[in-house]
């Protein structure tokens, strides 16, 4: 957690009515301890918009929903709240409470990666994510170069690991019936190797 600095500590419910109020700054908890979150780069933002764009236009019709970053998820068994790039449940959604503003089934969750979050999002934030049932897949996007993670859980319970480093491949999205075109998610992010 890098980028974040510790702020204070309270409860689930305290952190959640604080970030339903804030305006200026986002945090994420874990465990009663906040976290605020710096601003996303020019790069991470672009993919994050690029990826939510093409979820959108291949999930139309369907029973599946993508969310952007401003949408909570819950993870009750790791007692987190936290604030993915990308969410996307397909059914019917499990809102926290009345709110309607923290999820907690998603069936995909994608993470940009920045030099400051990539440790924590491919280390306990991720294993905080794996401990909710409804998560089939975990996809990891580079911000300084052509590459994506894709986890898959199988029927056992393990994660299954396939990466991709050409702008030409697509991701299969098998969980959701979609895929993503590297190109497309790369689109306009200037500075980056292939």
């Amino acid at each position: 957690m890098n980028e974040k600095s510790r702020t204070v500590f309270c409860s689930f419910d305290d952190w959640l009515a604080i970030e339903r109020t804030a305006t200026d700054q986002r945090c994420e908890y874990v465990a009663g301890e906040v976290f605020a979150m710096v601003g996303g780069s020019e790069e991470h933002n672009l993919i994050t918009l690029n990826v939510s764009a093409e979820l959108r236009n291949q999930l139309k019709g369907r029973p599946c929903r993508v969310y952007p970053s401003d949408m909570k998820v819950h993870i009750a068994a790791a007692e987190v709240g936290a604030y993915p790039d990308v969410m996307v449940i397909c059914g019917e959604r499990d809102f926290h409470d009345g709110w309607r503003d923290v999820v907690t089934n998603p069936t995909l969750i994608v993470e940009v990666l920045s030099d400051s979050t990539e440790a924590y999002d491919r280390g306990d934030k991720f294993r905080y994510y794996r401990s909710l049932p409804s998560l089939q897949a975990y996809l990891l996007l580079s911000q300084d170069r052509i590459q994506a993670e894709l986890f898959i859980r199988q029927s056992d319970g393990t994660w299954i690991l396939s990466t991709y480093q050409e702008s030409s491949e697509s991701i299969p999205l098998s969980v959701i019936e979609a895929e993503l075109s590297l190109a497309e998610v790369y689109d306009k992010v200037e500075g980056i190797s292939g």
